[in-house]
């Protein structure tokens, strides 16, 4: 360590050093946070580093990470790149001390790395998405010449002839202070800017009255939500709704500047759409249950809502595609968003008459944000990687030996039927219920097929069956309720559900990479 010795007190000079390079990577991030605002929030630095983190990892750890952090796994990811910046920073801060220009020097090299991942994201703009890195890095790398600068021995007029130098404490904390306070208020600043650009998409979306739907959604048949304390509600709210997508920052599209490019093999004549075109469209309502593929047996990332929305096949049939089956040359339809996630579908699927669209609505209003607003895709029976692409903005027919889209990249299966699926929401893991009859009840999918039979079995006793709620449609999950007969002592309930082709769900454990998770929900709990 680093010491210098004044008037007969040592001083330590590394901590301050290193808390120099730690401002001066805070001064960096803060300085591109506010260019980012001006030129791009997505090109913000955490942002970049982050999406080309996501980019990288393999499948595994993706998974890994929902099912530990579940939505929270982009703030963890954020945060995780915070704290791993903050050491090479504390480094060329005592690098700094002992060479002043080299330490200050090597701020900039990090402002390369996320210029590098800033223009090398699918929805970078050019060379502009590298200024907020290249230009917060200069910040930082000044800052720090000037910190190391108050902690450089300097002669001390009130010392004998002779004596060791001193460093400029009263200075340093003058200008670390001034540094601090000055980074955050550009932070703050830049996050409201950033903020203030979202406002023309929040009022863009609070102008859209949905019309009312040329063919609604049938009411929802009586006795099809059960009234069980704790059982999931038949529609799940916006607020509640599941989201799993690799979008560190929110897309905010503006309505009326969003257009959606169809092209590719087949379309024989090409289209854009203005969000108006589509909703002086024909519109239809239905109510999907849609499933992540990342959903863990018994997990939470699965909602039935009721979404309205132009039928994507009709909009296909438009342009001139014609479905594999019919002559058509492309077997895959490429789903861009503006963030340039890429999702690939089977042609066919979209074109067998199911209720595949481009919604714009979700239970009764405009999409929310953070669900896909403007406009975003769904397909029925199909995991959400494969059909569910939110702020999309091109459509794109191809094959599926000519393309491979983001996540089958990673080893994901090319198609994702989803899997008979049911789930236990009530009693939770390791309750406590009392003895007497307890009712058990959750939910349980196998869209486009429908749930014929869902049975319980308690500890290692025979199945029986449960008591099903009606019907919505196959396309939506259906609750069931099963009154057990609680006994004291520890048990274990297992539910399994039996789809309309008369094909149990599969107790065998799978993973959900590749094509989604399989095997029987059970919880634990005792009674006393």
């Amino acid at each position: 360590m680093v010491t210098v010795r004044i008037t007969g007190t040592t001083f330590f000079r590394g901590a301050p050093a290193a808390l120099s390079g730690l401002l001066s990577g805070y001064a960096a991030l803060a300085v591109a946070e506010l260019v980012a605002a001006a030129v791009r929030p997505e090109a913000g630095p955490v942002t970049a580093v982050g999406g080309a983190a996501i980019d990288r990892t393999p499948a595994g750890v993706k998974d890994w990470a929902i099912r530990n952090f579940g939505t929270n796994d982009k703030f963890v990811l954020q945060l995780g790149i915070v704290i791993v910046l903050g050491l090479p920073a504390m480094a060329l801060g005592l690098l700094a001390l002992r060479h002043r220009r080299l330490g200050a020097a090597g701020v900039p090299a990090f402002g390369v790395v996320g210029a590098g991942a800033a223009m090398s994201r699918p929805d970078a703009t050019g060379l502009v998405d590298a200024l907020p890195s290249l230009v917060g890095a200069l910040a930082g790398a000044v800052l720090l010449y000037v910190l190391i600068g108050r902690l450089t021995a300097q002669p001390s007029p009130a010392s004998e002839p002779g004596a060791e130098a001193g460093w400029d404490r009263r200075g340093f904390l003058v200008a670390a202070g001034a540094a601090a306070l000055a980074s955050t208020g550009a932070g703050a600043l830049g996050r409201g800017l950033s903020t203030s650009r979202g406002q023309d998409a929040l009022a863009s979306r609070a102008a859209v009255t949905l019309p009312g739907p040329a063919s609604p959604a049938a009411a929802v048949p009586r006795g099809a939500a059960l009234r069980i304390p704790g059982i999931s509600p038949f529609v799940t709210p916006n607020r509640t709704f599941y989201r799993v997508d690799t979008a560190l920052v929110v897309p905010k599209v503006d309505a009326m500047r969003w257009r959606l490019r169809i092209h590719g093999k087949g379309v024989t004549r090409p289209r854009t759409l203005t969000f108006q075109n589509l909703l002086e469209r024909e519109l239809i309502e239905r109510d999907i249950t849609l499933t992540c593929v990342s959903n863990e047996v018994g997990g939470p990332y699965v909602g039935n809502a009721r979404w309205i929305g132009v039928r994507l096949a009709d909009v296909l049939r438009d342009a001139g595609v014609k479905p594999p089956s019919k002559g058509g040359p492309a077997d895959q339809l490429v789903a861009r968003s503006v963030d340039g996630m890429t999702l690939g579908t089977p042609v066919e699927a979209v074109m067998d008459g199911r209720d595949a669209m481009l919604a714009v609505g979700m239970n009764g209003e405009p999409l929310p944000l953070d669900h896909g607003f403007p406009v975003r895709m769904l397909v029925p029976g199909l995991y959400g990687y494969v059909s569910a692409c939110k702020w999309i903005e091109d459509i794109e027919l191809t094959t599926f030996d000519d393309f491979d889209p983001y996540w089958v990249k990673r080893d994901w299966a090319r198609e994702a039927p989803v899997k008979t699926q049911s789930r236990i929401d009530t009693p939770k893991p390791f309750a406590r219920p009392k003895p007497g009859t307890v009712m058990v009840a959750g939910v349980a999918w196998a869209q486009r097929r429908g749930i014929d039979r869902v049975e319980v079995r308690v500890d290692d006793g025979p199945w029986k069956q449960a008591d099903l709620a009606a019907e919505a449609t196959t396309d939506t999950w259906r609750q069931w309720s099963f009154p057990w007969e609680a006994t004291p002592g520890g048990h274990t309930l297992t539910v399994r559900a039996t789809d309309r082709t008369g094909r149990p769900q599969t107790d065998k454990r799978a993973r959900p990479i590749p094509d989604g998770a399989s095997g029987w929900h059970s919880v634990v709990v005792t009674v006393d």
